[in-house]
């Protein structure tokens, strides 16, 4: 697959791991659906500590693109959703974010909600990739 950076002069350069946009080329594209902190057994993985359950999310989103023979290279977009509480807690998940995507960056959009789909959930994650 290839990835290019695009960057129109008048954005300001991001402050994360993410980039304006991306043009990435290749024959298969792989849509994934919101990513959730649940454990293989159903489990929520740490309540109330949104470090531990965007670890979660990205470990399950880690195996859900290894079964479609991905990886975090292939990512061209995240969109997070990100309880409204937690906002201001968002480096926290920054800093998780940047020890699984790699560069180029993806694309990505954070959203603030009222609430998710479970009770205790803080973060939820979609992405989409592009495989060869």
């Amino acid at each position: 697959m290839k990835k290019e950076v695009i960057h129109a002069d008048c954005m300001p350069k991001p402050m994360a791991q993410y980039s304006q946009s991306i043009l990435a080329e290749g024959s298969r594209l792989l849509f994934i659906s919101g990513i959730v902190p649940f454990d293989s057994e159903g489990q929520l993985v740490g309540p109330g500590d949104l470090e531990a359950q965007s670890r979660r999310v990205f470990e399950n989103m880690k195996a859900q693109l290894a079964a479609a023979g991905a990886d975090f290279s292939n990512v061209v977009k995240v969109t997070i959703f990100i309880k409204g509480s937690e906002m201001g807690n968002f480096a926290t998940f920054s800093k998780v974010r940047g020890e699984y995507l790699v560069e180029p960056y993806p694309a990505a959009s954070a959203i603030g909600v009222e609430c998710l789909v479970s009770p205790g959930m803080l973060i939820e994650v979609e992405a989409y990739a592009v495989l060869d």
